[in-house]
């Protein structure tokens, strides 16, 4: 199996993926976390891309064609993989067509966590978390059983993202559309688009992603 999973920072990629990764034994590829990881392995990909990022210039479609080919080479046949960021252009779709036939695979389905923009908008910029432990809280959804106490730690001490602000909220979920939208038209052709309410509760969509896949 092998799934595109779509959705606006804020949506719930990380957690749902996440949660494929345990429950089904799928791989997530994050290329930003491929990319990371390279340079710190100092591969010789690693070491051509922290040359391209030192220089301040964006690394190819090439490079990062190659390292979801090697990250493909290197998972077992009966691995399922969920690409993460990636694709967002028409012609990484058409890439990723190419790396997936190159590995005997095919994209199966792609799933888009649908959200409201103006309840988005509220989840995020209500988020916090503790400045010791990271436990996640949020202003309204999950506060602390004690005021100003982290309940995992007892740390007073909580911190918020600095870029979690509405107008930054706002700019990401309008990139998302636009990066998005070119692509979903050529996979809805094919008929494995399917949408799920990213704003319900993270079980819900959990289950809606498992009935999808299975």
């Amino acid at each position: 199996m092998n799934i595109i999973l779509l959705g606006p920072p804020g949506a719930g990629k990380g957690t749902q993926s996440a949660r494929l990764v345990e429950n089904h034994g799928m791989k997530q590829l994050s290329t930003g976390d491929m990319l990371r990881a390279a340079v710190k392995a100092e591969t010789p990909t690693g070491l051509k891309v922290k040359s391209i990022m030192e220089a301040g210039d964006l690394v190819s479609e090439e490079i990062v064609s190659a390292l979801i080919s090697d990250e493909l080479s290197a998972m077992g046949d009966d691995v399922g993989a969920i690409f993460d960021g990636y694709p967002r252009t028409e012609a990484q779709a058409h890439a990723l067509d190419g790396i997936l036939e190159k590995h005997g695979r095919t994209l199966d389905h792609v799933i888009e966590l649908a959200v409201d923009v103006d309840a988005l908008v509220e989840r995020i910029t209500g988020r916090y978390s503790c400045a010791n432990c990271g436990t996640l809280y949020h202003d309204t959804a999950n506060v602390p059983a004690q005021d100003g106490v982290c309940d995992t730690c007892g740390s007073t001490e909580f911190k918020r993202r600095p870029d979690d602000n509405e107008e930054t909220v706002r700019n990401r979920m309008a990139l998302y559309r636009d990066e998005t939208a070119p692509i979903l038209p050529g996979y809805e052709a094919r008929g494995i688009v399917t949408r799920v309410d990213g704003m319900a509760s993270i079980d819900d969509v959990t289950d809606k992603i498992s009935a999808i896949i299975s």
